[in-house]
């Protein structure tokens, strides 16, 4: 079972990479886009990552426009993202 530490760190790695690809998580729950279940996978996704501080890294300084390619959860944000 993963910390509360390191889930809190990658909850904000996921939500924080979602809104650097302009996805507002909450709303696409609201508009049925994905289930509430689908945020906690990603997360969970998210904590199997080999390059969170790369990732951090990418998004303080603005280099998250593009999802890395390392990214867990690049086919969902991008699908989300697509969908305006």
């Amino acid at each position: 079972m993963q910390s509360t530490s390191t889930l809190r760190r990658h909850a904000r790695l996921f939500t924080d990479m979602a809104e650097a690809q302009g996805v507002d998580l909450e709303e696409a729950v609201l508009r049925a886009r994905i289930l509430p279940d689908d945020i906690a996978e990603g997360v969970l996704r998210c904590t199997g990552c080999a390059s969170p501080d790369d990732c951090e890294a990418a998004l303080a300084d603005g280099r998250a426009g593009e999802i890395p390619g390392y990214c867990r959860n690049a086919a969902m944000l991008t699908a989300l993202r697509d969908m305006g």
